[in-house]
């Protein structure tokens, strides 16, 4: 009589409890559905404020969470299971071990290796199914708070940076690499001016607190200042593209940015600026004015930062200091402070409120390339680095940051709301987060195969002013997105 050999009796044991865990789960898949009728029942039933469609949505989810708990915990008998059968294995290996006696060590060094690497196992089947359980959850929150309402499209190459006017008209304002400057109705998507004086790629752009003047840097080494008259056009009915969709769909594939885009044929264009600021020696990064409108600062390639005097393009101070690239610059709404970000990952804080002499503080608070450093109208500054880390300052004690924001992706030019002082977080991985200054996290906007950028995305900028769209983005898929941000049920549900 054939004797069974110990793989065949293994082998037949494992695909017997293959059969069992199926049957299992078929069982709790069919106990499921009974129970979710029953759940329903008792729902209705219920006396609750919330909106039925709502508490079902709920209740789905949840049951969605209970239903992957109980595959998880079934997953962990029979790897305890097998756990065993496998000590069991080694010591009988260990007993007959080619005719002599296993070390008592050896062995206990085999199964401990075994052993850790099934736990292993378990917990990164754990801790996935748990973290796609929660991300669908937040997705489906963050759709209903976070809408894409339009896209503005014309520039031939990525868009670096974006600015909403102080002043009357509002208007958003582009800087791209295609060597232009776009001025866009918010309501219509339509370019109402181009300005084309620059030799090189536009890399920023800030608008006069109380004019028409926009001021604008650029790779010829040079900063423009220029004046703008547009005509708002008549509003049209916002079209819905914000449907429901998945996120983090990977569509670099179906990238239509790749083609050419038709510039708009009507759109007026400036070619001659009002003043040109010439004194850097590198890339002119970043510019900004500073309160009042009387001085402006640029950042350059050349490690310095300039102020000069708008009136007569003079040079009023070189801030210098930087060890390597400066990456943007930013000023206080209502104060004369300047602060500087390097890649030398430092950012410094320039005091200009005392005219007779003015100060410096340097902050080493990041590993990596500091890509920007924005005040918000309190007393805080915030700052986003290459080392994938946001950090929140208290102008008063700068020694160290009150919060830290950790994430998965490089950080580019970020913003702050002026009311919420809710933090728009753009990233190289595509994605926008948002967060509270306490480190948060409220949102990430909806992104898919259908919106949202597929490129890098290099700014925001926020806009609470505008009913239809109070967050702007821009990246380099050549395009800048407007969203609808719903700040007070974002932060209730926070």
């Amino acid at each position: 009589m054939p004797v069974e050999s110990g793989s065949g009796a293994a082998a037949r044991q494992a695909k017997q409890k293959r059969k069992s865990h199926s049957l299992s789960i078929r069982r709790t898949n069919s106990t499921e559905q009974e129970r979710s009728g029953l759940q329903r029942d008792m729902l209705e039933a219920q006396d609750s404020k919330l909106p039925l469609s709502l508490r079902s949505n709920l209740l789905d989810l949840f049951s969605q969470i209970e239903r992957e708990f109980e595959n998880l915990y079934i997953e962990n008998l029979e790897l305890r299971r097998e756990i065993e059968t496998l000590n069991d294995r080694l010591a009988a290996e260990g007993q007959t071990f080619e005719g002599a006696d296993l070390a008592k060590g050896a062995l206990k060094t085999k199964a401990s290796h075994s052993t850790s690497q099934l736990s292993q196992k378990l917990k990164t089947t754990y801790k996935a199914s748990t973290s796609k359980i929660v991300s669908s959850f937040k997705a489906t929150t963050s759709r209903a708070v976070c809408q894409l309402v339009r896209e503005y499209v014309s520039h031939r190459d990525g868009i670096w940076d974006l600015s909403v006017t102080r002043t009357q008209p509002v208007v958003l304002g582009t800087a791209s690499a295609d060597h232009t400057a776009m001025l866009w109705s918010i309501e219509t998507g339509k370019c109402l001016l181009k300005y084309m004086g620059h030799q090189g790629s536009v890399n920023s752009i800030k608008f006069h607190p109380t004019e028409q003047m926009a001021l604008t840097a650029s790779g010829d080494q040079t900063a423009h200042i220029w004046r703008y008259m547009v005509q708002l056009p008549t509003p049209q009915p916002v079209a819905d593209i914000s449907t429901p969709c998945e996120d983090d769909v990977d569509f670099s594939d179906k990238d239509e940015a790749d083609g050419e885009v038709e510039g708009p044929n009507d759109c007026p264009s400036v070619r001659v600026p009002t003043t040109t600021l010439r004194s850097h020696q590198g890339v002119v990064i970043a510019a900004d004015w500073l309160v009042a409108g009387k001085q402006v600062v640029t950042a350059s390639w050349d490690r310095a930062a300039n102020l000069y005097d708008v009136e007569t393009s003079e040079l009023v101070h070189s801030l210098t200091g930087h060890d390597q690239e400066l990456t943007h610059c930013c000023t206080h709404p209502t104060q004369r402070l300047v602060v500087t970000s390097s890649r030398d990952t430092t950012f410094r804080l320039w005091d200009f409120r005392d005219p007779s002499i003015h100060s410096v503080n340097v902050f080493q608070g990041h590993t990596d390339t500091v890509t920007s450093a924005v005040f918000t109208v309190g007393d805080n500054v915030v700052s986003g680095s290459d080392d994938r880390t946001v950090k929140v300052w208290d102008l008063k004690n700068m020694r160290s940051p009150i919060a830290t924001i950790r994430t998965d992706s490089a950080v580019n030019r970020i913003s702050v709301s002026v009311t919420q002082k809710i933090i728009a977080l753009p990233h190289d991985n595509r994605q926008v987060r948002l967060f509270d200054m306490s480190g948060v996290r409220l949102a990430r906007l909806p992104r898919s195969n259908r919106q949202g950028h597929r490129r890098m995305v290099c700014c925001s900028a926020w806009c609470e002013d505008n009913t239809s769209c109070n967050l702007f983005t821009c990246g380099f898929d050549r395009q800048a997105i407007g969203w609808n941000i719903n700040i007070p049920a974002l932060l209730q549900e926070k």
